[in-house]
């Protein structure tokens, strides 16, 4: 590492975002929030949307205190958020419409109508990307089942952190990372799979160049200096999709068979691997090649995460009982273990009304009593998501021909020690937990490898493993999960 560097980066999730400030000196690293902002998506009727416009009012607000903070210092800023979404813009780069949530209705039935176009297998062939009907090519596919003249009219699609990155300097490009998510990226041939796309009947003309995490896209607009004070601040293109931000900052240390899951709202449980491996078995176990840096690729299975927790929450916080995740999980501990399991990726839990209902309601569906309360839910929740990881880490395992002996839990899950220790005992497997702030930290690293102060990911990730303390998680109790994994399994298939 050479110099002393400052960078600012953002990071936007499902729930919220944040403005974080990093500074790299003396072989350390070290971080400071300095703007946090709810994402708040809408309903408009019965259509839901993001708030794109007001996001990025809320990053030029952290952009201004990362400036004042940290003075003329200021050494780059990186976007990073969610994947699949996108908006299109005209000839004149006017937004065509409002962007809309993964999680709109507009997709229900979606996939089924375009495997009568293109088999299924095919699409998997072309693009190596995980089945969800969440995925951008869905989503443009219910736009033109719907007739919809969006497609005729738009000259450009962005994924959201592109729109992001495009008004912060009037530069449009696709970042691969967050191109990969859309199942319509071909990575044996690094580019566009147009040929899949001609024959869905959805154009082409509107996708743009690809460039590669750590790609500089100058500095920021005139206008974004103007209202923050940024004169001259390069915006770098990180692993823009969140989940290759935070691939980027595993703290692997050259550990034999190591996984990773970047646990949040969703729990991304997977591989980093040199190149996509695209077979029957990975078909048949639905999972997903995805972009990191330096062309590497997350091979993984996104599983629905703490979205079930954090509807829960919700929920019950709207009937008057409020209660932290430290307090859920204390709750949780003192529960019968395995009294109720749920397969986390179920259809019913992609945006239900009242999550807890709908984890009742499962449980009625598949012979099983629902969990009584609060506590049993929580536990319910929890040993369900351990049991998922074990079950993708050993097809993981099938497909690469590794044996996993370490598993990385980065992001806010990885605080959950209840669900950190269920998952070291479901799998079996040694637990690293930590760093929490992984996507913000491996948004910095790839900033801070653009310029120059860090020579590779390899020297990035020994900077995060000697600046952030790991909790170690050793499997105990493990034989008393063989029998739930059985059951669990089986219902699975």
């Amino acid at each position: 590492m050479t110099g002393k560097g400052r960078y600012l980066t953002f990071d936007l999730g499902a729930e919220s975002g944040r403005a974080v400030l990093g500074t790299l000196e003396s072989g350390r690293l070290s971080i400071e929030e300095v703007h946090r902002f709810p994402n708040e998506p809408q309903y408009l009727l019965d259509r839901f949307y993001w708030d794109t416009v007001r996001l990025f009012s809320e990053i030029k607000s952290g952009l201004a205190k990362g400036v004042r903070q940290a003075g003329a210092s200021l050494d780059g800023i990186g976007v990073d958020t969610w994947g699949v979404d996108f908006a299109l813009l005209d000839r004149r780069d006017e937004m065509l419409g409002l962007s809309y949530h993964y999680r709109d209705s507009r997709t229900n039935g979606v996939m089924d109508r375009t495997f009568e176009l293109v088999p299924r297998e095919e699409i998997y062939r072309a693009t190596g990307i995980q089945f969800m009907q969440l995925n951008t090519l869905f989503q443009l596919m219910a736009l033109r089942f719907q007739e919809s003249p969006l497609l005729e009219i738009a000259e450009t699609l962005l994924f959201i952190p592109d729109l992001l990155n495009f008004w912060l300097t009037g530069r449009k490009v696709n970042e691969f990372s967050i191109a990969t998510t859309s199942q319509f990226y071909d990575p044996t041939s690094r580019d566009w799979a147009r040929p899949l796309l001609a024959r869905l009947g959805v154009p082409t003309r509107f996708l743009g160049e690809i460039v590669p995490p750590g790609t500089m896209l100058g500095p920021v607009h005139a206008t974004v200096a103007r209202d923050t004070g940024a004169q001259g601040v390069p915006v770098i293109a990180p692993a823009t999709h969140d989940t290759g931000s935070a691939v980027a900052a595993v703290p692997a240390e050259g550990e034999k068979g190591w996984a990773y899951i970047s646990c949040g709202t969703w729990s991304l449980v997977g591989l980093e691997v040199s190149q996509p491996i695209i077979n029957a078995q990975t078909l048949e176990y639905n999972l997903t090649n995805e972009g990191g840096v330096n062309y590497t690729f997350r091979l993984l299975r996104n599983v629905m995460g703490l979205w079930l927790l954090q509807r829960c929450r919700r929920a019950w916080e709207q009937q008057g009982s409020s209660y932290s995740y430290g307090e859920l999980a204390t709750m949780a501990a003192s529960a019968p273990a395995f009294a109720a399991l749920l397969d986390p990726d179920d259809p019913a839990f992609l945006n239900p009304p009242d999550m807890p209902a709908a984890i009742a309601e499962f449980c009625r569906r598949t012979g099983q009593k629902p969990p009584d309360g609060i506590a049993e839910t929580v536990r319910c929740i929890v040993e369900s998501l351990a049991l998922k990881y074990r079950w993708v880490i050993e097809r993981l395992e099938a497909v690469s021909g590794q044996k996993i002996e370490t598993v990385h839990i980065i992001g806010g899950g990885s605080q959950n020690s209840l669900l950190c220790q269920a998952t070291a005992d479901a799998t079996g497997c040694r637990v690293l937990a930590g760093p929490v702030e992984a996507t913000a930290l491996g948004n910095l690293i790839v900033q801070a490898m653009a310029t120059g102060r860090v020579a590779s990911l390899e020297e990035g990730r020994a900077l995060i493993r000697a600046s952030f303390p790991l909790i170690e998680y050793a499997p105990k109790g493990s034989d008393a999960w063989e029998e739930p994994y059985r059951r669990f399994a089986a219902a699975l298939t």
